[in-house]
């Protein structure tokens, strides 16, 4: 039951920018921006409010045409939403009328997943973010962590091969938001998807990506790009020790200096 599919997937943008009309005048929310993202890559995007961060989300989820360059997934154009893409955002977009099972089981539905397969994947996906005693409950039953749980456990049961996560846990309490990091953490392990994951917290971005990009105050552009791995691979250090390691201290430091430099 468990998925590798993030492995066959790439995200690339070349000289991708974007400007919104306002007030009949063009206002610039992303720079050209040439990104590219490889199979398994958990990315971490970090930048001041309203440098663009969301826009460019929006731009690989299909949700906003570019106004200028080209988004494309494994050489394929991106040219509008796609079942090989999900969207996590930051408030849980649940259906309250639901119970937990049909709202994870609402992609799988729209694929017309056979109805054994569907049950499984939907119990695979709830046991795996510590839902499956809640299948029956309904969200409005739930804490605010679980209702993210649960948005996140709906996306994965549509078994997409890339994650684009809009600061998911920014609503959440600082203890809440620490276990579900732990979580998500354990689950990239286990599905091997590509994640694209913003976020305002600079410690956030350092200790879930395993590679970390900061942008620059709008129009956006990428400013800091930098490898931030930390024992990912299994083989050093567990992840409850890697906040206190000195390159952490360091990429965290670097992360800042990178967000704060051209802010006025």
């Amino acid at each position: 039951m468990t998925s590798r599919a993030g492995h066959d997937r790439s995200i690339s943008l070349d000289a991708v920018a974007k400007s919104f009309d306002v007030g009949g005048e063009s206002l610039p929310a992303l720079a050209a921006t040439t990104l590219d993202i490889a199979p398994g890559e958990f990315v971490t995007l970090a930048g001041p409010s309203g440098c663009g961060k969301t826009t460019l989300l929006r731009i690989l989820a299909g949700f906003t045409e570019p106004s200028s360059g080209s988004v494309t997934v494994s050489g394929e154009a991106v040219q509008g939403p796609g079942h090989e893409r999900g969207v996590v955002f930051q408030q849980p977009t649940l259906f309250p009328w639901l119970s937990v099972r049909r709202n994870v089981e609402v992609g799988p539905r729209f694929q017309r997943v056979p109805a054994a397969e569907r049950r499984a994947r939907t119990d695979h996906y709830l046991e795996m973010v510590g839902l499956a005693d809640f299948a029956d409950h309904r969200p409005y039953e739930l804490s605010g962590g679980m209702q993210q749980r649960c948005q996140i456990a709906r996306v994965l049961a549509g078994d997409p091969d890339i994650v684009l996560m809009d600061e998911p846990f920014g609503a959440l309490d600082a203890l809440t938001r620490e276990r579900l990091q732990g979580e998500l953490l354990q689950i990239w392990r286990e599905t091997g998807k590509t994640v694209l994951f913003i976020t305002h917290s600079v410690d956030e971005a350092v200790y879930l990506g395993s590679r970390v990009l900061v942008m620059s105050p709008r129009p956006g552009r990428i400013v800091f790009d930098a490898p931030a791995r930390f024992g990912r691979d299994g083989q050093s250090v567990p992840v409850e020790e890697i906040r206190s390691l000195p390159e952490y201290a360091d990429l965290t430091a670097d992360v800042r200096r990178a967000i704060y430099a051209d802010v006025a």
